[in-house]
């Protein structure tokens, strides 16, 4: 998929030496990147390295303090969002922007609605252009035109994000994580779409923490550390170690060696469960055993956490926690089965982002820590704190506004509010979505360390790598109903992708 490294297009983005400074603190300094026409090129680094305020200053958000950026030749000072775009930079939020009560179509030309000769919204053009456009990159199959925003999942989220920024004047597009919620199967196909604006003389960054997926899309890497640029290579003249040494400066472990802690005690124990998305479900997970779950965006694996931990209903079937059953109505009543939960969008359903990191790590025992309605500051730093140190949480303070951390010491928040509240069973949905390589090998050692001690744990995971690395066993989910298990001994990426699309005989 590379292009000619002997003929590179134009230039159609030329940063040259942009500072960035905030309060106390100098995100980026003399930060230089030529993107060329038809070019894929990298931009890596740790959580809080400064790529999320380069990207913000190329699409409006932040004004640069030195330097100069160029799109197609002329200077773009990029005041606004608005300029921005217009100048021909589009960025494919790693958040998605979605209205929840228009229309995918709506969602995609919102603010730019075709009208008629009478100067209404012509609906019929909005949804025909908007299929179209899904035809015309590969997603046709993966979404609905008039599906609501607040329908979709989290994958065809991102593929409104995505088609929404293709339109005309588009120069030069930028992807900030964008598979971290998709399935390898619309990995391809956005990896295909990119195949295609190459071909169509777009200058692509792609924004990853998933190195193998830099290796195979990637013409260049640049890579930043503490906002300042590390190494800028061809992608033939390096490999996955070396970027992770220009990364962290030092080498990385490989995943984690699990080893065999399952107990005979049963822990969860899910006997013919059926809900709205789930037919028959039955399987059991044992003290210090890693039980992964694998399968395509809307197989039900989310919406089966969620039913466990109360947030959604069930309509049959039975729960039992160490041999006792559980009427789990809403996510106090798993709390006090002893149930934990970490969402796949922390953001947005797993933190309180404006709150500190002190209340967001305490949530789950705000009742043990409360007298006649008052919170005590003392008994939660008490409670909270042990555990900010056993994780390593990199946070100035326990009353640090929790929004204001990386994504894995976001997440790493997650799970400590869980281990405060000292859960037998926990759900671990996408637990390293957008966490970068360094952050991703210390929840992979932590969540090892804690089925070590006898934690049943429940791993949701898009990844196939962790996903084999880290289960003892694997269920396949695939249109509500489970195959397996499978063994760790027997499970390959083959036979859990033949699974998940109907190719395996279960």
């Amino acid at each position: 998929m590379s292009t000619d490294p002997q003929s590179p297009g134009r230039v159609v983005l030329d940063v040259n030496g942009v500072g960035k400074s905030f309060p106390g603190v100098r995100a980026l300094s003399d930060v230089t990147m030529r993107v060329h026409s038809g070019e894929v090129v990298a931009f890596v680094g740790e959580n809080g390295a400064g790529k999320s305020t380069l990207l913000k200053i190329l699409c409006g958000d932040y004004q640069l303090d030195d330097g100069e950026v160029q799109i197609d030749g002329i200077v773009a000072s990029h005041a606004s969002p608005l300029e921005a775009r217009n100048a021909g930079f589009r960025l494919v939020r790693q958040e998605p922007e979605i209205v929840p009560d228009l229309s995918v179509a709506e969602n995609i030309f919102i603010g730019e609605y075709p009208t008629t000769g009478f100067g209404r919204v012509s609906f019929d053009a909005m949804r025909n252009q908007t299929q179209e456009l899904l035809e015309r990159y590969g997603f046709a199959t993966m979404i609905d035109v008039n599906t609501l925003g607040g329908a979709l999942s989290p994958a065809q989220m991102h593929i409104v994000e995505i088609i929404r920024a293709l339109k005309p004047g588009v120069k030069v597009i930028a992807f900030d994580e964008p598979t971290s919620s998709l399935t390898s199967r619309e990995t391809e196909a956005l990896f295909a779409l990119i195949g295609i604006l190459k071909r169509e003389g777009l200058g692509v960054i792609y924004v990853s923490h998933r190195l193998h997926e830099i290796m195979e899309i990637a013409d260049r890497v640049l890579v930043v550390k503490d906002g300042v640029p590390t190494g800028d290579l061809a992608i033939g003249d390096t490999d996955e170690e070396g970027i992770v040494r220009l990364m962290v400066g030092r080498e990385l472990e490989h995943g984690v060696q699990r080893t065999e802690t399952t107990r005979d005690d049963v822990v969860l124990e899910v006997k013919n469960l059926s809900s709205r998305w789930h037919r028959d479900i039955s399987f059991q997970i044992r003290a210090g055993e890693i039980l992964g779950f694998g399968g395509l965006v809307g197989a039900g694996r989310t919406e089966l956490a969620k039913v466990l931990f109360g947030e959604y209903p069930k309509s049959g079937g039975e729960v039992r926690i160490s041999g006792e059953t559980k009427l789990i109505r809403r996510p106090a009543d798993a709390i006090a089965a002893n149930i934990g939960f970490a969402p796949e969008n922390r953001k947005s359903e797993g933190l309180i982002l404006v709150r500190s990191v002190l209340e967001n790590a305490s949530m789950a025992v705000f009742n043990k820590l409360s007298r006649l309605g008052v919170l005590h500051g003392q008994q939660m730093r008490a409670t909270v704190e042990p555990y900010i140190h056993q994780l390593e949480i990199k946070t100035p303070s326990l009353d640090q506004d929790v929004g204001k951390l990386s994504g894995g010491n976001q997440q790493k928040v997650v799970l400590a509010r869980w281990l405060a509240a000292g859960p037998k069973l926990l759900i671990l949905d996408e637990p390293t979505r957008a966490v970068d390589v360094g952050a991703k090998a210390e929840i992979y050692r932590l969540i090892d360390e804690l089925a070590k001690q006898g934690l049943a744990i429940m791993l949701i995971s898009s990844e196939m790598p962790e996903l084999l690395s880290m289960s003892d066993r694997i269920m396949v989910m695939r249109d509500g109903e489970i195959i397996g298990p499978i063994e760790k001994a027997d499970a390959t990426e083959e036979l859990i992708v033949g699974h998940a699309i109907g190719g395996a005989a279960a």
